[in-house]
């Protein structure tokens, strides 16, 4: 594993690969757009793919169920029809959520993400009469996993399971990161807390996106003819990887702004890639 580093190839777009890949499995975030605004040549690649080779597959961390997607799409000037079905994080961590219904739980998170607990018979309370955490993120996106330790350390002491719906642990949103819900959940593990994680790069999120594409094909494709994209290590190629999928990273600076760091942290902890660019494009 020395040369981890020499293991992926750049690419001037994914049409340089198209031809040996059936379906796709690609993130949104970060991807298709920034939080802001779309990549706009990102949408006509994969809607190109989709014509002309299989299905995408919209794969996401996003905490909220996949049905609430396109209308985020809509609001930022993402256009449609370039994915043939979205699965996200949160419709993997529903199925966790209903076994504990109706809880009550400890909600951490924006208002933005309760469509999350839209239809589902769970309620809420304080930390004190909780019997576990749902956490979609921090309250605010100014916050960082330290200002949520004496909340964390408090929940430990109660001994609550925290249910991390969405395991990224940053985000770039327009030219600023922001920690989400997976940095709250490390924290809380290495403080001794126990955590339950459902999307990327755990199993039960590509489950999901199997089915999906065993419904669009009528049969699932050989693992060497999917291709995952996306643009973090430690979600999408990491997933990626676990999964036996080749994948194309996307480096748009999450990382820093140098291919050597890239190249190191894929050595540091082991992960690889196939290819590289920095923005998806055909």
């Amino acid at each position: 594993m020395s040369n981890l580093h020499e293991d992926f190839q750049d690419l001037s777009g994914l049409g340089d690969i198209a031809e040996d890949y059936d379906a796709i499995l690609c993130d949104i975030w970060g991807v298709v757009h920034n939080g802001k605004t779309p990549n706009m040549a990102a949408c006509e690649a994969l809607e190109r793919f989709r014509e002309e080779r299989g299905p995408v597959v919209m794969i996401s961390n996003s905490p909220q169920p996949s049905v609430a997607i396109p209308h985020s799409f809509a609001r930022i000037g993402v256009p449609g029809g370039f994915w043939d079905a979205i699965v996200t994080s949160g419709d993997a961590t529903i199925d966790e959520l209903a076994r504990r219904a109706p809880g009550p739980a400890f909600k951490l998170g924006p208002e933005r993400d309760d469509a999350l607990y839209d239809g589902l018979e769970l309620n809420f309370s304080d930390l004190d009469e909780a019997e576990f955490i749902s956490c979609t993120g921090p309250f605010d996106d100014d916050e960082t996993p330290d200002d949520y330790r004496e909340l964390l350390g408090h929940a430990i002491k109660r001994d609550l399971e925290f249910i991390c719906v969405n395991p990224d642990v940053k985000v770039r949103i327009g030219d600023k990161v922001v920690y989400c819900g997976g940095a709250l959940a490390q924290l809380y593990e290495k403080m001794g807390g126990r955590v339950v994680y459902s999307g990327k790069p755990h199993d039960p999120i590509y489950r999901l996106s199997r089915a999906w594409l065993e419904e669009v094909l009528g049969t699932l494709p050989e693992v060497e003819r999917v291709l995952c994209i996306g643009d973090n290590i430690f979600t999408d190629l990491l997933g990626a990887q676990e999964q036996g999928y080749d994948c194309l990273f996307i480096q748009d600076g999450l990382y820093g702004d140098t291919t050597e760091k890239f190249k190191a942290l894929l050595q540091k902890h082991k992960i690889t890639a196939r290819y590289m660019t920095p923005k998806l494009s055909w």
